[in-house]
């Protein structure tokens, strides 16, 4: 059994864009694509899709984007684990890369990145950090 689906989510990501696969194909979760909708609105994601093959379970496919055959993700780190988790309120949302990166937060009001959050005025679980 899988303790840490979004940790495996990041992984799957950076490994493929470490071996230049073009997409990968994961188990969906409503978190996972939440997620996913806000790396391809940043412009981190080529294009993501719901896979509804199988009555059982739905996958979710990730479209990995490149620019001059280099990887737009160069970083991908997971920060809040289920042995350790980090939340931030309002005041101490970080700022990644001087504001070239983006983490992404859990919030009462959905996922969203550190901007967002500012923006809105409230805190929540830091799940990841990307640039």
């Amino acid at each position: 059994m899988m303790t840490d689906p979004i940790a495996d989510m990041l992984t799957r990501i950076r490994n493929s864009t470490a071996v230049k696969k073009s997409e990968i194909i994961l188990p969906y979760s409503k978190i996972k694509f939440a997620i996913a909708q806000l790396l391809k609105k940043e412009g981190y994601l080529e294009d993501i899709e719901v896979l509804k093959e199988n009555k059982n379970f739905t996958e979710l496919r990730i479209v990995l984007k490149y620019e001059d055959k280099k990887p737009v993700i160069n970083h991908i780190k997971r920060v809040s684990k289920p042995g350790k988790r980090v939340y931030v309120d309002r005041e101490h949302i970080p700022f990644i890369l001087n504001n070239l990166g983006i983490a992404i937060l859990s919030t009462s009001r959905g996922i969203m990145t550190n901007k967002q959050a500012r923006r809105a005025k409230i805190g929540g679980e830091l799940i990841c950090e990307i640039w």
